[in-house]
């Protein structure tokens, strides 16, 4: 009887390895397909400008790429923001990026060169419409913005796309009722904190490291964007429809908020790249995409929004076939 016993308890063993190997050949499938090779080449991603979340997202993701396909070089570039990036993809410039809903509308409508070209890779996170001023400044609504000088976002940036339509819904000409100053994240910071300008207009994942940092040196606060906003901007063509009211939590900003939520819009970022894009590589990229949400998250905090039961949902780009087949894959 003790002879039998031990054996009993191999076996058992051995059928508990055999289970645990097969949970993570599984696990393997999904992360890199098993017998696969990886894709190799080169790619190009734009990014944004520094100090925001784009750029930031854009580092990380290239980082986790070069673990799953180490024969891939991904070379980043800086760019202004969703407007640029939209129009390098269409045109061939860049291979991937990130822009925002209402941006990639904006463009499509417009029937610019290879709007048709463009497909959606995964949807990714919310940006927040930011307006920032001193904590002891007298604006206290947009159309307080009157007369001021305000930072409204660099040209091509999407930033300058949306304070230009809040600004319009508040009853303000960007051009003629505030002096416009094309500063973003950059430099729209320090240039608050040395009184040069009198607001700033931001629209990026929370929270966004640039404001952080500022946070630390200068005392703000941000103006809401009240609901009766959003619904003049909605009143501003079918591209406004991506904007949302939300309420930026408390916990974004927490020393400039001071326990409070602001009432602001919100808008979805779309990874895209172009219907011409290999579809095994596009897969390939999906798929990190997907698997590096942790990590990147880590790092990047809106990166920990990114959701496979939301990310097939790329409104108003059509889904690459590369990005279709990986989410097959994985559908339950």
């Amino acid at each position: 009887m003790s002879k039998v016993l031990p054996r009993i308890g191999r076996r058992r063993a051995l059928q508990g390895s055999a289970a645990g190997f097969v949970a993570f050949g599984l696990l393997l499938w999904w992360l890199v397909p098993l017998g696969e090779e990886a894709p190799s080449g080169t790619i190009t991603f734009s990014t944004g400008t520094p100090h925001g979340v784009y750029q930031e997202y854009g580092e990380r993701l290239r980082g986790a790429l070069n673990r799953d396909m180490p024969g891939l070089n991904v070379k980043l570039r800086d760019s202004a923001g969703s407007q640029q990036n939209v129009q390098r993809v269409a045109s061939g410039e860049a291979d991937f990026t990130i822009a925002a809903a209402d941006a990639v509308e904006t463009y499509e409508l417009g029937g610019r060169k290879g709007a048709g070209r463009l497909r959606g890779v995964a949807r990714l996170y919310d940006d927040y419409v930011q307006l920032i001023v001193p904590r002891d400044s007298d604006v206290r609504t947009v159309a307080d913005l009157r007369h001021k000088r305000v930072a409204t976002g660099v040209p091509d940036s999407g930033v300058r796309l949306i304070a230009n339509r809040v600004l319009r819904a508040a009853g303000i000409d960007p051009a003629k009722d505030i002096t416009a100053r094309s500063e973003g994240i950059d430099t729209g910071p320090e240039r608050l904190k040395q009184g040069k300008i009198d607001a700033f207009f931001w629209s990026g994942g929370l929270p966004t490291n640039g404001l952080v940092d500022l946070a630390r040196r200068f005392d703000f606060r941000f103006v809401p964007i009240e609901d009766d906003l959003v619904a003049k901007l909605h009143d501003q063509g079918d591209a406004a429809r991506y904007y949302r009211a939300t309420n930026m939590p408390e916990s974004a900003y927490p020393s400039a908020q001071q326990g409070s939520t602001v009432a602001t819009i919100a808008v979805s970022n779309l990874l895209m790249t172009r219907k011409d894009m290999d579809p095994r590589l596009t897969e390939w990229v999906t798929r990190t995409v997907i698997k590096s949400r942790d990590d990147i998250g880590a790092h990047v905090h809106s990166a920990q929004l990114v959701d496979l039961r939301t990310a097939i949902y790329t409104d108003p780009l059509t889904l690459h076939e590369g990005a279709r087949r990986y989410y097959r894959s994985v559908k339950p």
